[in-house]
């Protein structure tokens, strides 16, 4: 018996081992596939998952499947109206974006303007200041008690109307805060032409002007056509200039309504505000797939070997074609900022601006004494930081598995992370609220309340923008660096860690500085995750402005519009190191 126990339990080691390496490889995916899995896992969770969510609770409020109740709430007679509202202001605003824009980019392309580097700088700035600090301005600047009007002695009398309340104004701020966006896609369709096109034409004897009009205006049909509507589903999704141009009169817009039956109802509104926002992003998803089909009708990518330069000689017309395009700048950004300026720097509304009267006592409060104030500007560099910091270090990952190893589905992970970007704010906003309302599973722990909330949805927004520069990177690297090191066994993570995240990490930092950018002075998001303790400046200028105290919101405005102009400054530095077309500006 004592011989008999050690041989019947010999075998049992064995079969321990044999089981284990049975078992390891289910838990193991095939080999080179952890990256492409990794990056589609995190592309899904930031850009599928709330939006299924979203239609979940739209479609099956309750757990019930129900559609009826979706077309119950976008039937009625408030979102019928709203619906209206949306689509006059989208539609008339893209058109005088259309026209601005298109206007500027043309004549910086093709002309022999000087200056031009400063136009563009100017004119992209003004888009990087948040929509409610251009509506905000606006109104500064032809308000009644406008120091900058009292100024020259054409202040309206007190107790006029402001003429920018309501729709009219509504489509003015909006078709001039979203002409750069028409301006950017244009001048990426301009140096897709070539340049020979127009030498031809110059051989025939045609003149500039016959040229800009009867051949580049027609050979960049599609690119007009998706600027329009790319400003249209930007009016579309637009919060901060309805609300503060709309909410006053009572002039109300989807995103506005959906804010409105938030803010009356709280969570229990939450079915409606699903409903709403689905029927937002079905108008914004319309303008979007026209878009891409316009573009689609303009031809694939072609190498050429000279791109369009300036062939416009404007001769003796210059200085004033120059003057008129500085002119419009200043009156789309110079003056009402100064008016917003010459507020926060008067003592009370009403009084006259002079250097008797002016103090930066309402810069010193809501800087230094507001405790709400002060915690907007912390919260919004932490958000808008964290954000930058997080998707920088994500942007080298996903540059890589879609430049390198995603093959035929890049396409399809590529429309998922562009999702929560394309999409306008509001709905994935309702979408965070209602995929973090309750509990997480497993942790039993809920993010509602919380920073992390905003935190998520900064990172889902902005993904695509962050990509945007590490991606141009990293399709100029040659691959012969990444096939050396596979020959020598270096495995896909080992690749991504030594070899591209340091060559790579110019353009990340850039991309971080750009989600740093639009997420500072953010509204749209934020306006409906904040909680107490977790506001962004967006949230609280927006409050102040409610609340009347227009000098101490013109003071944060002035402040953040501040804080961006550095950062662009920075990045117009930092932007001599990186590819052609990251950076709008540089034309």
């Amino acid at each position: 018996m004592t011989l008999a126990a050690p041989s019947s339990a010999l075998p049992q080691p064995r079969l321990r081992q044999s089981r284990l390496r049975l078992a390891r490889p289910k838990l193991r995916l095939p080999a080179g596939l952890g990256l492409p899995a990794a990056i589609t896992l995190v592309a899904m969770l930031l850009g599928a998952l709330p939006f299924l969510r979203l239609a979940f609770a739209a479609f099956a409020p309750g757990g019930h499947f129900a559609p009826g109740a979706v077309l119950e709430v976008i039937g009625g007679r408030a979102a019928v109206n709203a619906t209206l509202h949306s689509l006059e202001t989208a539609a008339f605003s893209a058109f005088g974006a259309l026209l601005v824009g298109g206007g500027f980019a043309l004549l910086l392309a093709v002309t022999d303007l000087r200056g031009k580097r400063p136009l563009a700088f100017g004119l992209v700035f003004s888009m990087m200041i948040a929509p409610q600090v251009a509506a905000l301005a606006f109104l500064s600047l032809l308000a009644p008690h406008s120091p900058l009007l009292a100024l020259i002695g054409l202040a309206p009398s007190p107790g006029t109307p402001n003429p920018l309340l309501g729709r009219g104004g509504i489509i003015l701020v909006m078709a001039l805060h979203h002409a750069p966006l028409v301006a950017i896609t244009l001048w990426t369709g301009l140096r897709s032409v070539p340049h020979s096109l127009v030498e031809a034409a110059q051989m025939e004897g045609a003149s500039s002007r016959v040229i800009a009009t009867r051949i580049l205006i027609p050979v960049l049909r599609p690119q007009i056509v998706a600027a329009a509507l790319l400003a249209f589903v930007a009016g579309i999704g637009n919060f901060g200039i309805p609300a503060l141009l709309g909410l006053p009169v009572n002039y109300l817009t989807l995103p506005t309504l959906i804010y409105r039956r938030l803010s009356s109802f709280g969570p229990e509104g939450l079915p409606d505000a699903a409903a709403l926002s689905l029927l937002v992003a079905l108008l914004a998803g319309l303008g979007i797939l026209a878009g891409m089909l316009a573009m689609r009708q303009g031809g694939g990518k072609v190498e050429i070997e000279r791109p369009l330069q300036p062939f416009w000689q404007l001769g003796r017309a210059r200085p004033f074609v120059a003057g008129g395009l500085w002119l419009l700048l200043a009156l789309k950004l110079g003056l009402p900022l100064l008016a917003l300026l010459g507020e926060a720097l008067t003592p009370a509304l009403g009084v006259a601006l002079s250097w008797q009267s002016l103090t930066f006592d309402k810069f010193a409060e809501v800087l230094l004494r507001q405790d709400v104030t002060v915690r907007a500007f912390r919260n919004s560099f932490l958000f808008a930081g964290t954000a930058a910091l997080l998707l920088a270090l994500l942007s080298i990952a996903f540059a890589y598995t879609l430049e390198r190893r995603l093959g035929r589905f890049r396409r399809a992970v590529e429309l998922v992370i562009e999702l929560p970007y394309a999409l306008p704010g509001v709905v994935l906003a309702i979408a965070c609220i209602l995929l973090f309302l309750r509990p997480l599973p497993l942790v039993g722990f809920s993010l509602y309340a919380t920073p992390f909330i905003i935190l998520f949805a900064y990172l889902a927004r902005f993904l695509p923008l962050a990509l945007k520069a590490p991606v141009a990177a990293m399709a100029q690297i040659e691959a012969h660096h990444e096939e050396a090191a596979k020959l020598d066994g270096v495995s896909a993570w080992q690749m991504l860690r030594f070899i591209v995240a340091p060559i790579l990490a110019p353009a990340a930092t850039v991309s971080a500085l750009m989600v740093f950018l639009v997420a500072f002075n953010e509204l749209t998001v934020s306006a409906l995750l904040w909680s107490s303790g977790t506001e962004t400046l967006g949230v609280v200028l927006f409050s102040l402005k409610e609340a009347g105290l227009a000098g101490e919101a013109a003071a944060i405005a002035i402040s953040a519009s501040a804080v961006i102009l550095l950062a662009m400054l920075g990045l117009d530095l930092a932007g001599r190191r990186l590819p052609s077309q990251v950076l709008p500006w540089r034309i």
